[in-house]
C-alpha cells in the first residue's frame, strides 16, 4: 500500500459498453455515454472520449474482455469492433493494456465470480453490479452515481487491479481477491515497482 502524496504509476481502467463506457484511474471515474449515436458515429465518439483522457499517457490500461457467457448481448458485432479499435488505439500509442475478464473483476472487488449466487437468477447480475459499485465507494472512495455508475465502479475496480499487478496497490486486498491477478492477461512488461 502507498504512502499518501507517494507517486505511483498512471493506470486506467475501461469498461467498454456501446451505450455506457466506464473510464477511471485512481480517485475518479466516469461513463462516457454516446447517447443516440449509432454504427460508425457512436465508435468513432467513444475512441475520442477515451483519447482525451489519454493524451496524457498511461503506464498500464486494464481493458475488461468479452462477456462471452452474457450471451443475450446486443450488438456483440459492434462491441468487438469497439474493444479493437481501444487497443488498436493504445497499441499505436505504445500504452500497454492488460485484459480482464468480467469474472475475474468481480473476483476481485468481492471474493467471488457469481457473489449473488444465493439469490433467484433473475436477480443474481443486478445484485452483484451493486455488490462490485460498494466495492468502489466504499474501498477505494470513488464516488459511482447517474445512469453510468455500475460501468464506473468497474472501470475503478480495473484500475485498481493494474495497479496491484504493478506493485502500487492503494489499499489492501485480501488474497482470496488478489487471485483474480494470476488470470489476466497481462502484457510483456517489467512492474514498475521491480525496478
Amino acid at each position: 500500500m502507498q504512502a499518501a502524496g507517494q507517486w505511483q504509476p498512471r493506470v486506467i481502467g475501461l469498461d467498454l459498453s456501446l451505450t455506457s463506457t466506464g473510464i477511471a484511474g485512481t480517485g475518479w471515474a466516469l461513463a462516457a455515454r454516446p447517447g443516440k449515436r449509432r454504427n460508425h458515429e457512436r465508435l468513432d465518439w467513444l475512441l475520442a472520449a477515451l483519447a482525451v483522457r489519454l493524451q496524457d499517457g498511461a503506464d498500464l490500461v486494464v481493458v475488461e474482455g468479452a462477456a462471452y457467457a452474457q450471451g443475450g448481448q446486443a450488438g456483440h458485432h459492434e462491441l468487438a469492433g469497439l474493444w479493437w479499435l481501444v487497443t488498436q488505439y493504445l497499441w499505436r500509442q505504445r500504452i500497454p493494456y492488460a485484459v480482464a475478464n468480467p469474472h475475474h473483476r468481480t473476483i476481485y472487488a468481492t471474493g467471488r465470480a457469481n457473489p449473488a449466487q444465493h439469490l433467484p437468477r433473475k436477480e443474481r447480475s443486478r445484485v452483484a453490479k451493486g455488490m462490485v459499485r460498494n466495492v468502489a465507494v466504499e474501498r477505494y472512495g470513488v464516488e459511482c452515481d447517474g445512469p453510468g455508475r455500475y460501468d464506473q465502479a468497474d472501470a475503478t475496480i480495473l484500475a485498481a487491479m493494474g495497479l496491484d499487478w504493478l506493485g502500487y496497490p492503494t489499499v489492501p486486498v485480501p488474497d482470496t481477491h488478489r487471485r483474480a491477478l494470476e488470470a489476466v492477461q497481462w502484457p510483456e512488461l517489467i512492474p514498475i515497482s521491480a525496478n
